[in-house]
């Protein structure tokens, strides 16, 4: 059984906060499927020009790099000055075994989602960060079955666009991505993304209320 914790930190604690001074707006989120020394942030909310000056004007960034720009996001190759960058965050979380499942900051937070292998780990990772001065603001957790889920009845698009739609915060409040710019990160149309949510959710409730004979009897 693993945990997963969500937590939240305040800008000042940890990187960035001169950025955020000068682009209050943006969404900085952490490209996960990147790993390397320099980390690589998805940016949304301002034009790249508003960003570009904002990196310009923060101490804690030595360089940066636009890598990628579509109509709703900017992907930028970052590298901070040593202490200051992401890895003051990364650091004490991962320490333990921790995995970085999520990292994106937004209204003067940073916030997480970190599979630790136990409640242990998770604890230790919390000591670290106090001893850093870094306040934690635990939002929830998770103990995991290493059991394989359940199978439903979802398509393998319907299952696409949800755990897309849970990845770029469509779910969260307020949200991070329209349905429109969603759509488009899956390369299909508004309608068609909607018609994945709407028949997804019909058989997810139909699931989660029809009792278990029953379900068993249909199949």
């Amino acid at each position: 059984m693993s945990t997963i914790a969500e937590l939240r930190f305040p800008v000042p604690d940890t990187t960035l906060e001169t950025a955020f001074e000068h682009a209050p707006d943006a969404t900085f989120e952490l490209e996960s499927s990147v790993s390397k020394t320099r980390p690589c942030l998805w940016v949304s909310g301002v034009d790249h020009e508003r960003v570009e000056s904002a990196f310009d004007a923060d101490p804690s960034v030595d360089g940066y790099d636009l890598l990628v720009e579509t109509r709703s996001r900017l992907l930028f190759d970052v590298s901070f000055t040593n202490g200051s960058g992401i890895d003051r965050l990364c650091d004490p979380l991962l320490a333990d075994g921790g995995s970085l499942l999520e990292a994106w900051a937004t209204d003067g937070w940073w916030q997480v989602r970190i599979r630790f292998p136990d409640r242990d780990a998770l604890c230790n990772a919390y000591d670290r960060l106090v001893e850093r001065d870094i306040n934690a603001d635990l939002r929830r957790v998770t103990d995991v079955s290493e059991r394989a889920e359940p199978e439903t009845r979802l398509t393998p698009e319907q299952r696409e666009a949800l755990e897309a739609a849970l990845e770029y915060g469509y779910f969260e409040i307020p949200r991070r991505i329209s349905m429109e710019e969603l759509a488009a990160e899956l390369g299909i149309s508004h309608q068609a993304l909607s018609e994945r949510f709407r028949r997804a959710y019909e058989t997810l409730v139909d699931e989660e209320l029809q009792p278990t004979g029953e379900r068993s009897a249909a199949e």
